[in-house]
């Protein structure tokens, strides 16, 4: 997957280039300053400078944030002529209105052909580059050189039957099948006669893991519809692409959502809850932000800081461990509200009214100045400003047992802030907690950088009001 990242943005490198150097040419005969005999000697230090490395850099980036580098292997040619034309048009408009400002043109109508010359020497380069390199990879899965490692649960006829399809298909979709176990523990039908059994369901983490499975197909009867919601929610703590047998009411419902013409009908699960583009800004907004609070608020966290140190004994920060995405533990740091300690007799949830909690402590709470820290776990990639709370396994293990789709809660990065705490606030109690899980569950299902701003502006207003618990 990297080597195809890197062939994606060496080509994306050559083409921003040659369709710089090609514009440099054009503008040069619009003005009558160059001819084609003398272009080349006549390039000055500044020009190469530009067309090899400044230039570059900036479509860099501008493919960067349009989702250009995610998945380079999965990537649809005409999805992508479409990404680029848009990338192409907003970053050309930028470029070459910079270059040319100080042109001396004919006319006005020099700068919008200067704009629409290099929009469109830019677009066409950089399409025919990446629909070769994107061929190149298609041939690559068609020829079976490359394969995604997949996992198939059950062992039914229903799933026997999605195997053959897939493997005896003319078209080969880039599935690697590592093996296979049956949707529950019980299972005993003819699939170890086509792949091996990798061991049971519950195991599966610990299978994916194993075999670095990259895509899980789950092939299960009607009848077995019960195990779905146990199986999806073990797979939410790992990041795979799942596939699912759709029965005749799914494709009625509309749930069967595929451009895929060969193979198995599937109802396909991504990992990713949004596009590619929004996930390069809102991590970019993530760090930016994080870094501009921080430098702002640096009087506040020193005088926090100290005030922590003067309230109590005890250390001025407190870590603990917390769940993140897809299940993988990370400390969380805030400024110690509490006596030095203060769960000696096991993890507890705190109220309002907690002893344990010191009069400055309180006070931090109210207006949640002991969260600031965390914004030094936003930076490291461990947390995003709006996300589920991160709880202790502890008591997601607690809430698991009888609310299974808590865990669906992993499938995004923790937060600092989130629907259910706007909505709701901090939790006292187990079930507290399972009824702030119904707001981050909507949030997961309907996540974008829209429904982000607006929990942020009202997070602020909880905030500014005071009604911080």
């Amino acid at each position: 997957m990297k080597k195809g990242i890197f062939c994606y943005g060496v080509t994306d490198y050559i083409c921003a280039v040659i369709a710089w150097f090609a514009f440099l040419f054009y503008r040069q005969s619009e003005l009558n300053i160059r001819t084609i005999d003398s272009f080349f000697s006549s390039l000055s230090t500044k020009d190469l400078l530009l067309g090899l490395l400044l230039i570059p850099i900036l479509w860099f980036i501008f493919h960067l944030f349009s989702g250009a580098y995610f998945n380079p292997y999965r990537k649809s040619r005409i999805s992508e002529i479409y990404r680029t034309l848009v990338s192409s048009f907003l970053g050309s408009a930028l470029i070459s209105s910079y270059s040319v400002m100080n042109d001396l043109g004919p006319d006005t109508a020099y700068y919008l052909k200067s704009f629409i010359a290099y929009f469109t020497i830019q677009f066409l380069i950089s399409s025919i580059g990446r629909i070769i390199i994107l061929s190149l990879q298609k041939r690559k899965i068609s020829r079976g050189e490359f394969g995604y490692n997949t996992l198939m649960i059950g062992g039914n006829k229903q799933a026997i039957q999605v195997y053959k399809d897939i493997v005896d298909n003319s078209v080969q979709l880039g599935y690697s099948f590592k093996g296979f176990v049956y949707a529950d523990d019980s299972g005993s039908n003819g699939m170890t006669s086509y792949l091996p059994q990798l061991g049971s369901v519950s195991n599966l983490e610990e299978i994916i893991d194993e075999h670095q499975i990259e895509e899980v197909i789950i092939a299960v009867d009607t009848s077995q519809h019960n195990r779905l919601e146990q199986i999806l929610s073990q797979l939410s703590h790992r990041n795979v692409i799942i596939k699912i047998t759709p029965d005749s009411y799914d494709i009625i419902s509309g749930s069967v959502r595929t451009n895929n013409v060969f193979g198995a009908v599937l109802i396909e699960i991504y990992p990713e809850l949004m596009p590619d583009w929004q996930r390069v800004f809102k991590r970019a907004f993530d760090i930016l932000a994080s870094i501009l609070v921080l430098i702002i608020l640096s009087p506040l966290i020193l005088f926090t800081a100290i005030k922590v140190r003067l309230s109590s004994a005890g250390s001025i920060f407190y870590s603990q461990t917390r769940i993140g995405i897809y299940g993988e533990p990370f400390k969380i740091h805030k400024f110690r509200s509490m006596f030095e300690n203060a769960e000696d007799n096991g993890p507890q949830l705190s109220s309002e009214d907690d002893p344990r909690i010191t009069k400055w402590g309180r006070f931090m709470r109210k207006w949640r100045l002991d969260e600031v820290p965390q914004f030094v776990n936003i930076i490291k990639g461990e947390m995003s400003l709006v996300g589920p709370r991160p709880e202790r396994k502890y008591y997601i293990d607690i809430i698991s047992t009888t609310h299974p789709h808590y865990r669906y809660l992993h499938q995004v990065k923790p937060g600092l802030t989130s629907w259910g705490m706007v909505k709701f606030g901090y939790a006292e109690n187990t079930n507290e907690m399972i009824e702030r899980m119904r707001y981050d569950l909507l949030y997961i299902k309907n996540c974008s950088m829209a429904l982000d701003i607006k929990i942020m502006l009202y997070t602020i207003l909880v905030i500014l009001q005071g009604r911080g618990k």
